[in-house]
């Protein structure tokens, strides 16, 4: 039976005594596709493979689920609270970087080293969305993409305005906001997940942040690349990353 990682390299990336598994595809400048709760779904799978065709490789981390499983109730809800646990995710402590926002760095140097080119883009989506802020620490990182980002989970004005960056971390992403690095955020304005993060990024990045918003048709609105796909949103990811990758 055709799995939804048909032709994708299985591996795995240890840095800092973590271990994730890892799917790798594709040629080109590379770019890490950081999947949604709950997991590397069909959907994140579709939206991999257009980068792959687009010309890039592509390496896409498990931090949590599994892959190829579709979304449900159930698995969510499981997913979510592995989540909420983890120490490498800080869900809702405000001003602090996921530890794993690390993690995904040693990865993106990692595969710039081996791929090489102008530098690496990243996407994330929900929970993950914002790490690709936090990865802009490293100057490897130029095509950063935040897909309705997520956390620290928007409970309060507080949260729902935080970027999930330390202190010294913002400082070090509006340096290289000032310094001409873009970001790339997607969302549906009606995403109550997202919070006022856009908001927030305007005051952080001014104009190097870069919004796609879309009007939301309905309350469940909030995968823009995946769930509920907007094409424009995908071709202007796409777009973004042939503009500072090649």
């Amino acid at each position: 039976m055709t799995t939804p990682l048909q032709g994708w390299t299985t591996g795995s990336f240890t840095a800092d005594g973590i271990t994730h598994p890892t799917y790798s595809k594709g040629s080109g400048p590379g770019v890490i596709v950081v999947h949604e709760i709950p997991g590397i779904t069909p959907k994140v799978c579709e939206f991999a493979e257009r980068v792959v065709a687009r010309g890039f490789s592509v390496v896409m981390p498990l931090l949590v689920g599994e892959v190829g499983r579709p979304p449900s109730g159930s698995y969510m809800g499981s997913s979510m609270a592995k989540i909420c646990v983890s120490r490498e995710f800080s869900t809702l402590a405000m001003g602090k970087t996921s530890p794993v926002v690390g993690w995904l760095r040693a990865l993106a140097k990692d595969l710039h080293g081996r791929v090489g080119g102008k530098g690496i883009g990243a996407v994330g989506m929900c929970f993950s969305g914002g790490f690709a802020l936090g990865m802009m620490v490293d100057d490897v990182m130029v095509a950063p993409v935040l897909s309705q980002p997520s956390l620290p989970f928007a409970m309060g004005s507080a949260r729902s305005g935080d970027l999930g960056l330390s202190p010294q971390d913002e400082v070090r992403v509006r340096e290289r906001a000032e310094a001409g690095c873009q970001v790339l955020g997607l969302r549906y304005t009606g995403d109550k997940l997202v919070g006022t993060r856009f908001d927030s990024l305007r005051a952080l990045l001014g104009d190097a942040f870069i919004a796609v918003e879309f009007p939301s048709q309905q309350k469940s609105d909030h995968s823009v690349l995946t769930e509920q796909p907007q094409q424009v949103g995908i071709d202007k990811v796409l777009d973004f990353f042939d503009a500072k990758l090649k």
